[in-house]
């Protein structure tokens, strides 16, 4: 079916549709995601209102001050493909043809519906669209000609997941931002780092749009399915931890032991280094990072350009990466001084992320720990040593062998936000 035909023809892009125009009534359910993104100030779309929740209309009773004309509330955001929103089919065709054809290639598909257009083809109410769409990460676009095919399919598979009994609303709304969070990064930094350098012209006269083309024809196919073997792997992975887990309760609040890492005088280097020695060193400590966490058994959480969180199931696994990334980074004459703090205890997770006193512990023991240390809390001593992976005592430190670290107790210092902590300094054993 395509929007020339009768039923899929909808409104005149330049004005909402009229009553009814929906194949279904729909209201949004009422939860909002813990982020609370969805329900911004403004009274957009997505949270209901008077107007009907499968009218386009609604997006502008979020927006009474706004001309009708440039009424482009959250019920019409969609897909966007880095183009501004277009009223006229003369704006819509001063899409660089090029830069079309490449999208078209990566899409599958050509331009065919609206984002209202999009909604009743999938079947799905407007403002649950919206609330997807939203979610994913993608641009306001109005009522343009802008989405695919492959738009309402992925529209109509989410919501089939709904239907089905198997996500509720909040949670696929929650399945929606998780992927597009990630894959927005994963397809920034391919472009960033991968693309740009690949796509300069062979030849002289030759665009970069010219060399593109060609070039993601090859490309596409084998990235796509490596997205897909690595997707694979890492929730075979997650699967095993929630298999393994003792009851409900351990996967959302577990005890773990995390880690910061952060460069010391990260802020001095960014007055002193060009834009581009500073890019090369983020990403010499992001990927010397990621390796360390990987290879030794811990997860990766997120890095923050001059720091990286990461957590481990046991205080040993984090106790050794921390340790083998000062020792990495201080046999390299490039890197600043690095400094790690780590705290062990109950940690909440959600969509891959980790939150709690003992995330916030760990970043306030890396912002005191002295350069090239580690600070750790009394807790992840009180489990090294519980598993002899630390002596409990300075007698047991000199009469005991077979200990992997060493602890020395420094002052008790208040910490902002936690009180007084006393911080243990780890070192490697011998």
């Amino acid at each position: 079916m395509t929007a020339d035909d009768p039923d899929m023809s909808g409104p005149d892009p330049n004005r909402p549709p009229a009553d009814g125009a929906t194949p279904r009534d729909g209201g949004r359910s009422g939860e909002d995601t813990a982020s609370g993104e969805d329900t911004a100030s403004g009274g957009d779309a997505a949270s209901g209102g008077d107007a009907g929740p499968g009218d386009a209309s609604s997006a502008g009773a979020a927006f009474p001050d706004v001309p009708p004309a440039r009424r482009t509330g959250s019920a019409s955001r969609a897909f966007g493909h880095a183009f501004e929103e277009r009223d006229t089919p003369e704006d819509r065709a001063k899409d660089n043809p090029l830069a079309l054809k490449v999208e078209e290639l990566i899409l599958g598909s050509a331009r065919t519906y609206t984002p209202f257009q999009a909604a009743r083809a999938a079947d799905v109410p407007m403002d649950l669209a919206a609330r997807f769409w939203r979610a994913m990460g993608f641009a306001d676009i109005g009522q343009a000609r802008a989405l695919t095919e492959a738009d309402v399919l992925a529209l109509r598979r989410l919501a089939g997941l709904v239907e089905a009994g198997l996500l509720n609303e909040a949670m696929a709304v929650q399945v929606a931002r998780s992927t597009g969070q990630t894959t927005a990064r994963l397809a920034e930094w391919q472009v960033d780092s991968f693309l740009a350098g690949l796509t300069v012209s062979p030849e002289p006269g030759m665009s970069r749009m010219e060399v593109t083309y060609p070039l993601v024809e090859l490309l596409l196919p084998e990235l796509q399915e490596f997205l897909v073997y690595v997707w694979r792997r890492q929730l075979a992975a997650a699967t095993g931890r929630v298999v393994q887990a003792q009851d409900d309760e351990e996967m959302v609040d577990r005890r773990l032991a995390v880690g910061f890492a952060d460069l010391v005088g990260f802020t001095r280097l960014t007055r002193r280094l060009e834009e581009e020695e500073l890019g090369e060193l983020v990403e010499a400590f992001e990927t010397t990072a990621a390796d360390l966490v990987a290879a030794h058994g811990g997860r990766l959480i997120k890095t923050l350009g001059d720091e990286v969180l990461y957590i481990a199931d046991d205080a040993g696994t984090a106790a050794e990466i921390g340790l083998r990334m000062i020792e990495t980074l201080s046999n390299d004459e490039t890197m600043p001084e690095l400094r790690v703090g780590m705290a062990f205890g109950t940690v909440t997770t959600r969509m891959g992320d980790v939150f709690g006193n003992t995330v916030n512990l760990a970043s306030r023991l890396t912002s005191i720990a002295p350069k090239d240390t580690v600070l750790i809390d009394g807790a992840l001593r009180e489990e090294l040593t519980a598993v002899g992976d630390a002596p409990r005592s300075e007698k047991d430190s000199a009469t005991g062998t077979g200990y992997r670290f060493a602890l020395q107790p420094l002052y008790q210092r208040p910490v902002r936000g936690l009180g007084v902590v006393e911080p243990w300094l780890l070192s490697r054993r011998g």
